[in-house]
């Protein structure tokens, strides 16, 4: 008996040491999900249940329009970084081994990088290069830049389990190369391709510091504007926000998830 006691040790240790680690990741979010529903005018105070804060953001224009360019540019360059993501994918599918390793570990290479690095390098290029006066479309274009890398990920994941037989089949069948990819090849990768643009639009959402770096004038976009708005002190009107972009987060990532694992 003390035996089997003894040995059960090291399993309640990590039990306990898993059951720690989830508390401290996700007790904060749990509380800030509470604390949105709170009546009271503070942030920490708790007045009883209540939906004001979520009225107010409907009535805040402020808000209303760092919204529009925030789903403006998610859409915006998602749509480009997966068109572009897949057509390297596909591309660095069809090199050698050798050589699609060495592109692939090139393409994992913004992904490694700080971001505060990748925004002041985006941010000289813009400048300094290309002359262009920041706003929406620098915010675009540094969004494709980082947004691609996921998409490329996704993509190259899933194309290492297509069977190139199936084209070679139907070139023998009479198809041309671009009849053969969309009726045979884009049907089997189409999870991976809406998966990658998925996490792409969640990840531009989200994006704060190689935003804040590449904005200009009347480009605000809901981080940025939270961050300007807890310069003042966190409300539970910050609280709210934060709720419903973890909520559309969780949503698109869980979706993009469930995708990949499509077979």
């Amino acid at each position: 008996m003390m035996t089997s006691t003894r040995a059960r040790w090291p399993e309640w240790l990590l039990r306990a040491n898993a059951a720690t680690v989830y508390a401290f990741l996700y007790l904060p979010i749990a509380l800030l999900v509470l604390y949105s529903f709170s009546g009271s005018r503070f942030s920490s105070v708790w007045g009883g249940f209540s939906v004001e804060w979520y009225g107010r953001l409907v009535q805040n224009d402020k808000l209303l329009a760092a919204l529009g360019n925030s789903v403006a540019l998610a859409t915006t360059s998602s749509f480009f970084a997966t068109i572009v993501g897949t057509a390297a994918a596909l591309g660095i599918s069809r090199l050698p081994r050798r050589s699609r390793g060495a592109m692939e570990a090139l393409f994992y290479l913004p992904i490694l990088v700080p971001d505060i690095v990748l925004a002041i390098a985006l941010l000289a290029f813009f400048v300094l290069v290309l002359h262009l006066e920041l706003g929406l479309t620098t915010m675009i274009l540094a969004h494709v830049v980082f947004n691609l890398c996921y998409v490329t990920a996704i993509v190259t994941t899933r194309l290492r389990g297509f069977d190139q037989r199936l084209l070679e089949a139907a070139r023998d069948l009479g198809a041309s190369p671009w009849k053969a990819f969309w009726r045979v090849k884009f049907p089997l990768i189409w999870p991976g391709v809406l998966g990658g643009a998925l996490l792409a639009y969640a990840m531009s959402l989200d994006e704060f510091v190689i935003s804040f770096f590449v904005t200009g004038p009347g480009s605000s976009t809901l981080p940025i504007e939270i961050y300007s708005m807890v310069k003042r002190g966190v409300t539970p009107e910050i609280n709210a926000l934060a709720t419903l972009m973890l909520a559309g987060s969780v949503l698109l990532a869980s979706l993009s998830v469930l995708l990949q694992r499509r077979k």
